[in-house]
């Protein structure tokens, strides 16, 4: 699957000549001749792209009155401009307006195609710095390991993704779930779509249906595109799937049994043609015994099974994400990455992780920020005891969290947020607005939220904390 494009001008041949380029390039078209076609075929499903001609004929409006309504009821759209008149004002103008770029005919294939590429590019950018921003705790960006276990889990990995079944893949807090359902998506025919993922955790009851499905522009609002839908040609990932409530999960059973839905105050059948790939750390089969999760939920999701093991049972892989994560989080804090003493590598490597991959992470970086200044930079094994030490009351809470997701779904829910909540005000030094900007609310609703959850919130000055 691929990014599906939208192709919009009065000449037919220009349509078919456009979209035959494209096409050999392995993407999706479709085809609009004016500007009601153009507005119904969004109403339809929005694509990743428009490529716009300014001057449409038999049309109730133009190129650039069709781009100014596109901007307005969907600000993140993304629009390429084409024309055989094109003028210098003309192309100023559109960009003002929100095009991406504009492209002059008779246009040259590399030309389109390098314009296409670049545009989608970039949208792939915005889409992966909203995920890092949204994303609690670092990440690997690969799956590390030399172990037979870790070998099997990438062969499995590749099987898998060959296919267009949906997956369940669970394992503990901490394991690296998300950095599998990369991997699948990445290796899949996929990999040229979006890659949508989707906290069930923080997915607000009163809020889902918008989520989930989108909503239609409703007084002077744009539409509100949802995730199946902005996943079409892609993956969707429904991480830590067992936190839904019961009548989220019934929703999407619904959307999983013929792939088509309705956005909130519409009427239409949207199709989305979307791989759903599911994470759970909970035991989701005994969930459904305790009637807890929907068992029609729990058999589509769970076509193919795929388990994420915890760090403790492939100690020999820890060296080498020693490593990794040392290389990386000193490249990133613009520091050269100190020398590991070998009985530092044993210590670590002794240690049972009860965090796993997040664990790990942030001892490396408490290792490197305990090195940096120092006189000495190779870090001993006593810093790693005094860093796992200090992280050992971090650690429990995934312990803790274990027991949380036994609780009924609402304490569960109010658990995990003051967990949550807690967690990245320590992250950024109490600083409620860096905090705010993080977790993606506004600074004043942050402050209801952390007094409703009984959080303390002294906080400290800016760039205090790590």
């Amino acid at each position: 699957m691929a990014y599906e494009i939208l192709i919009v001008d009065d000449e037919a041949d220009i349509r078919i000549q456009i979209a035959g380029i494209l096409e050999d390039s392995g993407y999706q078209t479709r085809q609009a001749s004016n500007s009601t076609e153009v507005l119904d075929a969004m109403t339809g499903r929005q694509p990743a792209l428009i490529i716009l001609d300014v001057w449409l004929g038999d049309s109730e409006k133009d190129g650039l009155q069709t781009l100014e309504e596109i901007r307005r009821d969907y600000p993140d759209q993304q629009v390429v401009m084409i024309s055989g008149h094109a003028t210098f004002d003309m192309a100023v103008s559109a960009t003002k307006m929100g095009a991406y770029d504009f492209i002059t005919k008779p246009f040259k294939t590399d030309v389109m195609i390098h314009t296409v590429e670049r545009a989608l590019r970039e949208l792939r950018l915005q889409e992966e710095n909203r995920e890092l921003r949204r994303r609690a705790g670092p990440q690997t960006e690969d799956i590390i390991g030399t172990s037979s276990i870790m070998v099997q889990l990438r062969r499995s990995i590749e099987q898998i993704a060959r296919t267009e079944s949906r997956v369940l893949i669970f394992g503990p807090a901490g394991s690296g779930k998300s950095l599998v359902a990369r991997a699948i998506h990445k290796a899949s025919p996929r990999a040229r779509g979006r890659f949508v993922v989707l906290n069930c955790a923080t997915l607000e009851q009163d809020r889902s249906d918008v989520i989930l499905f989108g909503l239609e522009p409703q007084a002077g609002k744009p539409r509100g595109v949802g995730v199946f839908e902005k996943a079409h040609g892609g993956t969707l990932v429904l991480e830590e799937v067992g936190s839904l409530s019961r009548q989220v999960q019934a929703k999407i059973v619904g959307l999983l049994h013929d792939n088509t839905f309705r956005r909130l105050g519409g009427g239409k059948q949207i199709e989305a043609n979307t791989r759903v790939l599911a994470t759970t750390t909970q035991d989701l089969k005994s969930e459904v015994t305790a009637g807890r999760f929907n068992e029609d939920l729990y058999y589509r999701l769970n076509v193919v099974p795929i388990e994420v093991p915890p760090l403790h049972v492939r100690r020999r892989d820890i060296p080498g994400l020693v490593r990794y994560l040392t290389a990386r989080i000193a490249a990133e804090k613009y520091q050269v990455a100190p020398a590991l003493d070998p009985e530092a590598v044993d210590a670590l490597e002794a240690h049972d992780w009860p965090g796993n991959l997040w664990e790990l992470t942030n001892v490396i970086e408490r290792l490197l920020l305990t090195a940096r200044g120092s006189a000495d930079s190779t870090i001993k094994s006593s810093s790693v005891a005094a860093a796992i030490g200090e992280g050992s009351r971090n650690a429990t809470r995934w312990d803790h969290n274990l027991q949380v997701l036994n609780q009924p779904l609402r304490e569960a829910r109010e658990a995990f947020e003051r967990e949550y909540m807690q967690f990245h005000l320590t992250r950024f030094g109490g600083n409620i607005s860096r905090t705010a900007e993080f977790v993606g609310m506004d600074r004043a609703a942050l402050h209801r939220k952390l007094k409703i959850l009984g959080v303390n919130t002294s906080e400290k000055p800016a760039g205090v904390g790590v």
